[in-house]
């Protein structure tokens, strides 16, 4: 799709780009458009609550989710995400950028956050007995001021299930193990416009960990990404909610806009891979980046002296290192927009895990590769979004050609459980 720069932002063909008078590159000169979105993401404040108890650990393994755990909080850059969603086109799903169209995929998904793209879609009720299903999965029933309609406090999870009692049975644990983990996707993976409170949708899902393990989470991961990146593209929004770490992660892998560089060459700056830090070692390497994370290591995915195992990390860990201003300056937004304008081939990674990167994930990461591939849609509960391959091609190393024609789904975006449940 051809383009005129940010500077003039209106694409030169609009049969498929035609939300242009709503999007919000068609406001960028404006004064109004030169702030950054507004912050929804809580995973710093929910860590910093909520610090997990070893003994619900593997639980949490069990369920998928560790991995998400130990990637932490990391700095958002809200000047990169905010440059990035003027780029994001609702009608096709990809970032359009003087290069051609990029987009997050879930191959993406899979390696970054280690999540598992294949199996049952997330889906179910969200009409709920809210008493009931809170007695029965988590042992307590929440009070009035604790709930939004069917949606949780963070903070009130936090404050009856972080610490389990000394002599808490298995049952005591689960219980806790699965409020950590609804407290977990209401604060990073499926953050609302607020990130204080999570739907109780989720829980549901959470009665038996080893079944909780083989819903595609990737999926709904990506599908609400695209939802709320959707959203913040149009109609002058002054936020944006969901896994915004994805996209910066996403951006940091593929594109040289904002991407730390901590003394490495610019061609391929690699930060540590964190699979083999020792037991002993402390785990935090920077009190703003993961705040709260007190879990420890194992050695090379191995088995702690106590008879323990623990899984690899996914990929998304290695950028959990300490940003300052000269890695990462603050009100760049004007820099970034200018360096995206002039954005050249050789300053893309079209296909950044290869080599050792690839062989040091763990098996989750590179599960279902053929579901890499695959165009269709993705469902997270009422939020179904196309995950359209056909027009990032370059992205899995093969020829780019003019991509189909495509309808912008206007009946699905229509779709929206806010503030109903």
């Amino acid at each position: 799709m051809s383009f005129r720069g940010l500077r003039d932002a209106d694409p030169l063909d609009t049969s498929v780009l035609v939300l242009q008078d709503r999007h919000r590159s068609h406001l960028v000169d404006t004064e109004q458009f030169q702030e950054v979105l507004h912050p929804r993401q809580q995973m710093r404040a929910f860590l910093g609550m909520w610090r997990m108890d070893p003994r619900i650990r593997p639980y949490v393994i069990r369920a998928g989710f560790y991995g998400i755990y130990r990637l932490g909080h990391i700095i958002i850059d809200w000047p990169l995400i905010t440059s990035l969603v003027e780029r994001w086109r609702p009608e096709t799903h990809t970032f359009h950028l003087p290069v051609g169209e990029m987009t997050i995929t879930l191959q993406d998904v899979a390696i970054l956050l280690g999540l598992r793209i294949d199996g049952p879609a997330v889906m179910g009720t969200c009409v709920l007995d809210v008493a009931g299903l809170c007695v029965e999965l988590l042992g307590v029933i929440p009070p009035d001021e604790a709930l939004r309609g069917s949606a949780i406090s963070i903070r009130w999870l936090c404050q009856q299930l972080s610490t389990p009692a000394p002599d808490a049975d298995d049952v005591a644990l689960q219980r806790s193990a699965r409020g950590f983990i609804l407290a977990l996707m209401g604060s990073f993976l499926f953050a609302d416009k607020k990130g204080v409170h999570v739907h109780l949708c989720f829980l549901s899902l959470l009665r038996d960990f080893t079944h909780t393990a083989s819903y595609s989470w990737g999926g709904a991961v990506l599908a609400h990404t695209y939802r709320e990146l959707c959203r913040a593209s149009l109609d002058r929004r002054r936020g944006i909610s969901g896994c915004i770490t994805l996209i910066q992660l996403w951006s940091w892998e593929r594109l040289h806009v904002g991407r730390p560089d901590f003394g490495r060459p610019a061609a391929y700056p690699a930060p540590p891979f964190p699979h083999a830090v020792r037991d002993d070692d402390a785990d935090i390497v920077d009190g703003d980046v993961a705040e709260g994370v007190g879990d420890v290591l194992p050695v090379q995915q191995g088995v702690q002296p106590e008879g323990e195992l623990r899984p690899a990390l996914p990929l998304g860990c290695r950028w959990r290192v300490p940003l300052t201003r000269v890695h990462n300056p603050s009100g760049v937004l004007l820099l970034y927009r200018d360096q995206l304008d002039a954005q050249t081939l050789d300053q893309v990674r079209w296909q950044p895990y290869i080599g050792e990167l690839v062989d040091q994930l763990p098996d989750i990461c590179l599960a279902s590769q053929d579901m890499w591939h695959i165009m269709s849609p993705l469902v997270c509960f009422e939020v179904v979004e196309w995950h359209r391959l056909e027009r990032v091609l370059r992205q899995f190393g093969m020829h780019q050609e003019i991509p189909p024609a495509c309808s912008y789904e206007q009946q699905l975006h229509r779709v929206d459980a806010r503030g109903r449940h």
